[in-house]
């Protein structure tokens, strides 16, 4: 699986990990390719035992630095749940502003089917 998702990165696809504490499995992250060639979409999920310690924080910084590394990316878009109370803190805590929300597919059983958007462009960071 981690040969596919490398292979997968270097052909253009989204990076894949995992995020570990203390050396246990808590969640996962990427770098997704869906908004175009100069933008990338963070994704992450963190399991409940684990949430509201930052980590989802921690790990959105993380990768808003890696795709910043990356000079032909000019903006990183962090999407959520609108019911998803636990990532409406972090986006906004790094300095990505709400740009607006858009139907999406209901994927969890508290999801609402709306999704939150928000960006940061380069020249925006902190």
């Amino acid at each position: 699986m981690l040969a596919r998702w490398d292979a997968e990165w270097s052909h253009g696809g989204d990076a894949y990990y995992g995020i570990f504490l203390n050396g246990d499995v808590v969640g996962s992250c990427g770098l997704h390719r869906r908004l175009g060639p100069d933008a990338l979409e963070i994704g992450y999920w963190i399991h409940a035992a684990f949430v509201r310690r930052g980590l989802a924080t921690e790990t959105a910084r993380l990768l808003t630095d890696a795709a910043f590394s990356m000079p032909q990316i000019s903006s990183v878009e962090i999407h959520h749940d609108r019911a998803n109370l636990a990532s409406l803190g972090v986006p906004g805590g790094l300095g990505y502003r709400f740009v607006g929300e858009q139907p999406d597919e209901a994927t969890a059983p508290a999801d609402t089917g709306v999704e939150c958007i928000w960006r940061i462009e380069r020249a925006e960071r902190r």
